[in-house]
């Protein structure tokens, strides 16, 4: 792989915000770019197809982590709580259908990439990846390629499931309100929702009500005297919030199904690293992780098993903290992964975000920070390949 210059296109602030890409600074007083096409990324096929393969074979590999999760019942390892418990188990033998995931990667150019966690719940940065970065390649680089068919993999997703339930017409959409990157990330999915033929609503996660007669779940909208049910829901909403929220002991009794389903909340959960590699170590792909520092070695990375954005993130090398992050996760214990280098292109460190649609290898995104640890200021970066 190689980090290229780039000049940016002379109006692309208007032509990601076109396309949905609306967030593309980050705020406060001084506005940084989150959006950078002032480089670019250029793989080989070679490279691709590592990447492409990489994310299939974890993907599954981790499914089969989880069934031994599972078979265990090591629930309270995975902070899954005790009333969440029938759900996630019924989800996973009924096989629910999932959606999408992202997994991060840490990938040394001529080395394999080295999955840092894999974010199977609610991943963002699905704008950028499926289709802002697509249109940059459109109109910079005529006829190079991409990993890109994340958009037309989503649809297909889609009409599968109308397929699994052919009485289903409508979904629902929640996540919190106020927010660009989330509600870009569900009008988004909402489009290639109804490119598969489905009607969408989105309720804000905030309006979401509860019938207690009808023991449903229910939209919520203003002005209905009897709103209506949620049959089939996408939630940009981590599974271990609502699992404790005021309304969480109803989510088991309730017939809502929800998207993504219960039981990827055993993936999202950085807790099936460390299974992953007592199952499979020596795994290509796979850094060495434990629950216990003591096996790790003087470098390596404490992570929550349940954290977001680079929250809560201790680095240590040759013994001693380097770099910490501040934050509010960390109540349900920690990981200790093996401290997998960076590439480090003119300070500007990348992160590789493979993604999976429908069991399927999708697509690529990078992100690139000033530090070791990629966290909510770091940024998207398009690439390309030769074909």
């Amino acid at each position: 792989m190689t980090r290229l210059d780039c000049v940016p296109r002379p109006n692309w602030p208007e032509l990601v915000e076109k396309v949905g890409l609306t967030y593309h600074l980050h705020g406060g007083p001084s506005p940084r770019p989150y959006w950078n096409e002032a480089a670019c990324y250029e793989f080989t096929v070679g490279e691709v197809d590592q990447m492409e393969k990489a994310v299939h074979d974890l993907h599954y590999l981790l499914i089969d982590v989880a069934e031994e999760v599972i078979k265990r019942g090591d629930w309270e390892l995975l902070a899954i709580p005790d009333q969440a418990v029938p759900m996630v188990q019924r989800s996973w033998d009924n096989d629910d259908f999932s959606l999408y995931g992202r997994f991060d990667f840490a990938w040394m150019p001529g080395g394999v990439p080295k999955l840092l966690e894999y974010n199977a719940d609610t991943p963002t940065a699905l704008v950028e990846a499926a289709v802002a970065q697509w249109y940059w390649l459109q109109d910079k680089m005529p006829g190079m390629d991409q990993f890109n068919s994340i958009h037309e993999r989503l649809v297909a997703a889609w009409k599968r499931l109308g397929v699994l339930q052919p009485s289903l017409r409508q979904l629902d959409f929640t996540s919190v309100s106020d927010h660009p990157e989330d509600e870009q990330t569900i009008s988004y999915l909402m489009d290639t929702a109804q490119n598969a033929g489905f009607k969408t609503r989105w309720t804000a996660i905030e309006h979401v009500g509860w019938d207690a007669g009808r023991k449903v779940f229910v939209c919520g909208q203003q002005g209905l005297i009897r709103p209506e049910p949620m049959v089939e829901c996408f939630k940009l909403y981590p599974w271990e919030w609502m699992f404790r929220e005021e309304f969480g002991p109803m989510l088991s009794g309730a017939p809502t199904r929800w998207l993504e389903p219960p039981w990827k909340a055993l993936l999202s959960n950085k807790a099936i690293l460390a299974v992953a590699w007592e199952l499979h170590p020596e795994h290509p792909n796979l850094l060495p992780c434990f629950f216990d520092v003591a096996p790790v070695g003087r470098n390596y990375v404490r992570k929550p098993k349940l954290g977001r954005e680079g929250a809560n993130i201790t680095l240590v090398a040759d013994g001693a903290t380097v770099q910490e992050t501040a934050g509010d996760y960390g109540q349900d214990g920690y990981v200790y992964q093996a401290l997998a280098e960076l590439p480090n292109f003119n300070g500007n460190r990348p992160v590789f975000g493979g993604w999976v649609v429908d069991h399927e290898p999708a697509g690529l995104g990078v992100r690139e920070s000033d530090s070791m640890i990629t966290d909510n200021l770091s940024r998207f970066v398009p690439h390309f390949f030769r074909p």
